[in-house]
């Protein structure tokens, strides 16, 4: 680990696109001021851990499905029915639920 030393309104440059400058020491409390592209994620150390600790949890799997909710929803792909390409497909099929087909 490189340790630095810097006073108030020093900085630090990482990789030509980082500044890190110390803004403040107050007490045993250090304020620094972080300037990095937008792409590049900046964050304390806990909300990190607490970001990686979320992304390891394994994602629920439905396993048990009502069927009988779905068969009348006209938004379940019937995969027997060729799909339409765009939206007018779409807005054909809801015309006809609806009875406006042709007005």
């Amino acid at each position: 680990m490189l340790v630095l030393s810097r006073s108030v309104e020093e900085s630090i440059i990482i990789n030509d696109n980082i500044k890190i400058k110390v803004v403040a020491v107050r007490g045993d409390k250090v304020r620094l001021g972080i300037d990095a592209p937008k792409d590049v994620p900046v964050h304390r150390e806990e909300v990190y851990k607490a970001i990686q600790r979320e992304r390891r949890r394994p994602t629920p799997v439905i396993t048990d499905v009502d069927q009988s909710s779905s068969e009348d929803d006209p938004a379940v792909a019937d995969p027997d029915r060729p799909q339409e390409k765009g939206c007018s497909g779409i807005v054909d099929r809801l015309k006809k639920m609806i009875g406006s087909e042709g007005t």
